[in-house]
């Protein structure tokens, strides 16, 4: 749906984007990473046209991004943007008109939104009545309603406790299984696990990763097991294949030993401690988006 080539954005003495490309399929949730100033809001900004790349193009299913497709896109921004003073359906409708819908097709899709969110009671109240959450569940409908093609969230939990974040995380997996396209940022890497199909890091203006999630984790992998056994604490001398990292103390009986590989398979290692004691758990550990995401900063900055 959106491909991005070669993307560069100078502002001042600044390059906020140096030659930044990205391919994200449609009908996928694709995570756009990266520290605080790394050059992610510049790339939000430039697809959704409120500003243009020094060069480098961006196209939209195929077409060269232009502004016939700003009604295909919703966009729900870091800083939020509603008028405070405006009661908050009359809002929505007014935004969904600028987004080509009509009075009364933006009022039944509200209310079907304000029941499913428990927004109900909110119609007549004005954006500053709200509390932050509150105020993000709002913006989260004004960016939907129209039923974009693509969704660009940019923090979409920022202001949510535990039970709103899942609401809404509900409802962006719904929204893609109905097709949408979502390409969203944050700092969130739990959420990044959960939702992404594939995600890019972007660090220091460039791009220094990006593919599928789960391509991305298993090339991280490095030989490493957690080991659960019961009975008596083994004794390791070093002939063994493997390098202990860490051992601890499980519950009835039990010891955890995080384990690296000599040269050897996961085989090797059961064969090794099966006559010796009782496995009740081989696993390979697997770096987490966030491990990664750590790593690879550390690794430029």
């Amino acid at each position: 749906m959106l491909s991005i080539r070669n993307i560069v954005k100078q502002y001042a003495g600044h390059r906020a984007l140096d030659d930044v490309s990205l391919e994200v399929e449609s009908g996928k949730i694709f995570g756009l990473l990266g520290p605080n100033g790394a050059g992610k809001t510049s790339l939000i900004r430039i697809i959704n046209q409120i500003t243009a790349p020094d060069s480098g193009e961006v196209y939209f299913n195929g077409e060269r991004l232009n502004q016939s497709h700003i009604d295909k896109i919703g966009y729900l921004p870091e800083e939020r943007g509603l008028y405070k003073k405006m009661e908050i359906g009359e809002q929505m409708i007014y935004l969904a008109l600028l987004k080509g819908l009509t009075r009364d097709e933006a009022t039944k899709r509200l209310k079907v939104w304000f029941e499913k969110l428990e927004m109900e009671t909110w119609w007549k109240k004005k954006i500053e009545e709200l509390s932050k959450g509150m105020q993000q569940k709002a913006q989260f409908v004004a960016t939907v309603l129209h039923e974009p093609d693509l969704i660009i969230l940019d923090e979409p939990f920022s202001g949510f406790d535990p039970v709103n974040a899942e609401a809404i995380k509900e409802e962006i997996l719904e929204l893609n299984r109905k097709g949408a396209t979502i390409l969203f940022s944050t700092h969130r890497m739990e959420s990044v696990e959960e939702l992404c199909d594939s995600i890019a890091l972007i660090h220091k203006s460039h791009k220094i990763l990006d593919g599928r999630v789960k391509t991305i984790r298993n090339s991280y992998k490095n030989d490493t097991y957690l080991v659960e056994y019961t009975g008596e604490q083994l004794v390791f001398n070093g002939a063994q294949p493997f390098d202990i990292i860490s051992e601890v103390a499980g519950e009835d009986n039990s010891h955890i030993i995080k384990l690296k590989l000599n040269n050897n398979s996961a085989n090797d290692v059961l064969q090794y401690l099966i006559p010796k004691t009782r496995i009740n758990m081989l696993q390979e550990v697997i770096p987490s988006v966030n491990e990664i995401f750590i790593e690879k900063v550390k690794q430029i900055s």
